[in-house]
């Protein structure tokens, strides 16, 4: 595809992961960046097929692809990607019950994130980027613990009896979804620091050759301030770039890569913005360097996709 010939068809980011991975948070920060007016975020979890007492009932879990609709989910990515509105189901995460679907309409940018975005072939085709997201275990729990009792009407009994029944589904539906990733984002704690769940955080990025990753050389080479860059092997066996962002990187070297990467896409300089913002357990507003670095990498690449330096 010739560079510089922007597509006629939306660009289409996936982001999946298990439950409380980060998604949403990962998602409103590039949908912030992109713009609302031009990004149609979806969530793959509103084509569960059976509401949480349905679900209680059946002894399925929301993991499990038979507890979803698949196939619509498929016809409705490949009729987004097309350029065509689909009528878009709703699961209510606050009741647990199915509402009213909602009217969405193509835009230019189309991020979906859930559970088993990437679970089927025809799926997995319609994406020009695709994100697994794999925090550290300890700390998705923490996560899901906060999210699930304070939004979701659990109790935290319930919650960790809900984490005991999905570690079969998690093992054989959610995981081996990593495998087709362009990256893989996992958030973790510093070493000492067993009770950091937020601005704090280190991330590592996995980065598959799949994608054309930025040049980072010139802010990683010879670092020794919060941000490295190696080659290594990934569970599989192959070799991938690893990029490593601590939660202590200072404000300037931050900066300078965020410079960087901008500089990079000359053409999206006007959706510079502040990213890396999220709602901490304490309910208020705070700002993570990794997050932001994350989100930014994230939209450099469906930039790039936009303009038509990737074909899929």
């Amino acid at each position: 595809m010739p560079k510089n010939r922007k597509l006629d068809r939306p660009v289409i980011l996936g982001i999946v992961g298990d439950s409380a991975a980060g998604k949403s948070t990962l998602t409103a920060g590039i949908a912030n960046v992109l713009g609302a007016d031009r990004v149609a975020t979806i969530c793959t979890d509103d084509y569960h097929a059976y509401d949480r007492k349905e679900r209680a009932a059946n002894g399925l879990s929301a993991l499990d692809p038979r507890c979803n609709h698949v196939d619509i989910l498929e016809q409705h990515i490949r009729l987004l990607r097309d350029g065509h509105p689909i009528l878009k189901p709703i699961y209510n995460h606050s009741t647990g019950t199915l509402d009213r679907p909602e009217y969405v309409e193509p835009k230019e940018y189309i991020i979906l994130e859930g559970l088993l975005g990437y679970s089927t072939r025809a799926m997995r085709d319609c994406y020009d980027v695709k994100v697994y997201l794999e925090p550290e275990e300890d700390l998705r729990v923490a996560w899901k613990i906060h999210r699930d009792t304070t939004k979701r009407g659990y109790t935290e009994e319930q919650v960790i009896k809900q984490l005991e029944h999905r570690v079969h589904d998690s093992e054989h539906f959610i995981r081996p979804q990593r495998t087709f990733a362009d990256m893989v984002v996992s958030f973790y704690r510093p070493e000492g620091q067993g009770e950091e769940t937020g601005a704090k955080l280190n991330v590592r990025h996995t980065l598959r050759p799949t994608l054309p990753h930025p040049d980072l050389t010139p802010i990683v080479e010879g670092s020794k301030h919060g941000i490295r860059l190696e080659l290594a092997r990934d569970t599989d066996g192959k070799p991938v770039d690893v990029l490593d962002i601590s939660g202590e990187v200072d404000d300037r070297r931050a900066m300078a890569m965020e410079d960087l990467v901008w500089n990079l896409i000359p053409e999206a300089s006007h959706l510079r913005d502040n990213l890396g913002r999220f709602t901490d357990v304490n309910n208020t507003q705070a700002t993570s360097h990794p997050l932001a670095l994350s989100q930014l990498l994230i939209t450099y690449h469906l930039v790039k996709a936009a303009l038509g330096h990737y074909a899929v």
